[in-house]
């Protein structure tokens, strides 16, 4: 797992009056999307001619 699941769950709580449950397959599918989002981004990099993944390798999906 790529994603730390106590500060993730955190943050997808929210805070204040309007807070959200958060079930642990929840975790799951996200940590699934980070890990597209990193091939993507090595294939992005990798087609450009580079070794280095930059932002916009990532944001520009």
């Amino acid at each position: 797992m790529l994603l730390v699941g106590s500060k993730t769950k955190e943050a997808l709580k929210g805070s204040g009056k309007e807070t959200f449950n958060v079930s642990s397959d929840a975790l799951d599918a996200l940590n699934e999307y980070v890990y597209w989002l990193v091939d993507q981004a090595q294939k992005k990099c990798k087609a450009n001619g580079r070794k280095t993944i930059r932002s916009y390798d990532i944001l520009a999906m």
